[in-house]
């Protein structure tokens, strides 16, 4: 069974490119292990039968068969669904989920006592200034960069669970996301505003939102891969500009095309961000702890724009 395979595979791939004939090797060295090597070699003997690619073979294959691929991420990265870009849904993601970081993060600074929850490193700035200055060292300060260090890493072994289980990890992560969203405007709203940062409900409710952006930085990394941080505008500035730098610097139309694609994605995510933080502000100003709302509602869109990606 194997040695004929073999010769289709070779037979249907036949005057194709090195390049060409690499990718097929791969494809089918992914598939075997997700629906067993049989299954593999029933869908290039119908792509060789039929005259079509084994992305359509593997398509029009059994029920079974393509609902295990369609649950992997061998035919999504294969399909071009695994990038943000592909997919009209997914590729609008970025951009909500830097309007959640831009209206959390402008929030949590107005209403807890100058807390970053995106900018999750300012926090060092603010508690060394307050050091410097002899004035009180706030513990939500402290508490929020190991915080955001555990809760990074435990998305990490969450989406590894889910990755050996064959499930998609964008869904999952997004609903932990906005679970810590719900609870960070639950907390504010009902024992919130504290006169003292350091009282209980104030650093519980803080790492609430610390927890929510370090779900939303690993999400992007995991599930999101080609899509810029959407929480780290000095990072995304950075190579916005040097991006742009590189297109005007010219040297042909496939020099200038990439840097051009990569700009274009990084520009709705800086926008989104500083959007975000103007409305946060504006909600803050006009509804107090309320204006949290705001990021909890989008990660709501959010989780609903992930199901329908799926």
């Amino acid at each position: 069974m194997r040695a004929r395979s073999c010769r289709v595979f070779r037979s249907s791939a036949r005057g194709s490119t090195a390049s060409g004939l690499t990718r097929w090797l791969k494809l089918v060295t992914a598939l075997s292990p997700v629906i067993c090597y049989d299954k593999v070699s029933a869908i290039v003997h119908r792509a060789n039968d039929d005259g079509v690619t084994l992305k359509e073979a593997a398509l029009n294959s059994a029920t079974s068969t393509r609902s295990a691929l369609m649950r992997s991420s061998t035919l999504r990265w294969w399909s071009g669904k695994a990038s943000a870009a592909a997919d009209p849904t997914v590729g609008a993601l970025p951009f909500v989920l830097s309007l959640i970081a831009g209206s959390t993060d402008i929030i949590g600074f107005l209403g807890l006592n100058g807390l970053f929850t995106a900018h999750i490193t300012g926090n060092i700035v603010v508690l060394t200034a307050h050091i410097v200055a002899g004035d009180p060292t706030i513990f939500s300060y402290i508490l929020s960069v190991p915080v955001f260090m555990l809760v990074l890493l435990l998305t990490r072994l969450l989406a590894g669970g889910l990755e050996r289980s064959g499930m998609s990890t964008l869904q999952p992560l997004l609903l932990v996301q906005l679970i810590f969203l719900v609870v960070f405007l639950v907390l504010c709203v009902t024992a919130g505003p504290w006169s003292s940062a350091d009282t209980l409900l104030a650093i519980i409710a803080g790492m609430s939102g610390v927890s929510a952006m370090a779900v939303q930085n690993a999400l992007v990394q995991i599930s999101l891969k080609g899509s810029p941080t959407t929480a780290v505008m000095t990072t995304n500035v950075t190579h916005f500009m040097l991006d742009l730098g590189e297109a005007l610097v010219g040297g042909g139309a496939a020099k200038v095309a990439e840097p051009c694609d990569r700009a274009m994605r990084t520009l709705p995510v800086i926008v989104g961000f500083t959007i975000g933080c103007g409305l946060g502000a504006a909600c803050q100003v006009a509804a107090g702890l309320w204006s949290l709302a705001l990021p909890t509602g989008l990660g709501l869109l959010a989780c609903a724009m992930g199901l329908v990606h799926r």
